[in-house]
């Protein structure tokens, strides 16, 4: 299992506390320092059964510089999203959790998180 997340994010130090207690072997990935390519966003996005959209930090900064509300949501605009991500890892929201049966989960509610604990 690996998870992503910005050592800043209180949701991410949370789900961190979560997969401690009950000892679950998984591996940190700071996705600031180390951000996804395309390719690995792609990835992500498939076992999450979502589009970059849903996944996107609209209100930073970098989302606002590059005018993302505006953007539009179709099947053909996907690369756009996710190139924006790949290049400014701000974006990504936190933290994402890939389980090691395949699934993913946006771990921001107790409910997601619970669902990727062993």
């Amino acid at each position: 299992m690996e998870i992503w997340i910005n050592p800043r994010c209180g949701k991410c130090r949370t789900a961190l506390g979560a997969l401690e207690s009950v000892g679950a072997k998984y591996t940190v990935r700071r996705y600031l320092e180390d951000p996804p390519t395309a390719a690995e966003l792609e990835q992500v996005l498939e076992r999450l059964a979502l589009e970059p959209w849903d996944i996107t930090r609209l209100d930073e900064q970098a989302a606002k510089d590059l005018g993302m509300k505006q953007w539009t949501r179709e099947p053909g605009d996907r690369a756009r999203w996710i190139a924006a991500m790949a290049e400014h890892p701000i974006l990504i929201q936190r933290p994402i959790i890939t389980a090691d049966d395949g699934h993913a989960v946006v771990a921001r509610t107790p409910e997601a998180l619970s669902s990727v604990l062993p």
